[in-house]
């Protein structure tokens, strides 16, 4: 079972600029390219910074007398591995409060860009897929568990679990499985356990 990673779903990229790049020619590629931000690469093409249109209009607007990439840039850029899951990447995104990110391979060096409009396309699965993997896939595949002892309901993205495993072990691996599922909004747990194999004080899935 494959989920699809940052690789997957990035934008090779093709358009950067340099800390030198003129102020005036950064927004022609924004609007050239209908971007909203752009990577700002060292003599490596390893990004050392991002212009967005928010900083554009910063820096005109206060009149800093800004002239070129360099003096607008957010710095330093946040990047992602292109093996990153996409819960990952969301969560870098959420953190830094950014809405693009570079992504760089082992030596640094820009290959692409993951925009939120890419993440996006993820949660635009329609729930019966959803319900129809996590039933073949991750119940039956992966778990060989019997579908007909759970009950899987999914609608807008959030999976609801319910039914009885045989160990209480099992419920945070289901949980965890059921998350990884592409299109997956938030998994919400009421599974039961027949036989309890799990120490007190070992972290259990949280249930609701």
């Amino acid at each position: 079972m494959r989920h699809r990673s940052v690789a997957d779903l990035m934008t090779p990229t093709a358009v950067s600029v340099q800390r030198g790049t003129p102020f005036k020619e950064i927004a022609r590629l924004l609007d050239e390219f209908d971007i909203t931000a752009v990577p700002v690469v060292d003599e490596s093409e390893r990004p050392v910074g991002v212009v967005s249109e928010a900083d554009l209009l910063r820096r005109h607007d206060g009149g800093s007398g800004a002239t070129t990439a360099s003096d607008v840039m957010t710095s330093p850029a946040i990047t992602a591995d292109p093996e990153w899951s996409v819960v990952h990447a969301a969560r870098a995104m959420r953190t830094y409060s950014v809405k693009r990110l570079p992504v760089v391979d082992a030596t640094g060096r820009l290959i692409g860009i993951l925009s939120r409009s890419d993440l996006l396309q993820l949660f635009l699965r329609r729930d019966h897929a959803i319900q129809e993997e996590i039933l073949e896939d991750v119940l039956t595949r992966t778990l060989r568990l019997s579908p007909s002892a759970l009950t899987v309901e999914v609608t807008d993205g959030v999976v609801t679990l319910s039914g009885t495993v045989v160990r209480h072990s099992l419920i945070p691996i289901v949980v965890r499985l059921c998350q990884s599922v592409d299109g997956v909004v938030d998994v919400i747990n009421r599974l039961n356990y027949e036989h309890e194999d799990m120490s007190l004080g070992s972290p259990t899935a949280t249930e609701r």
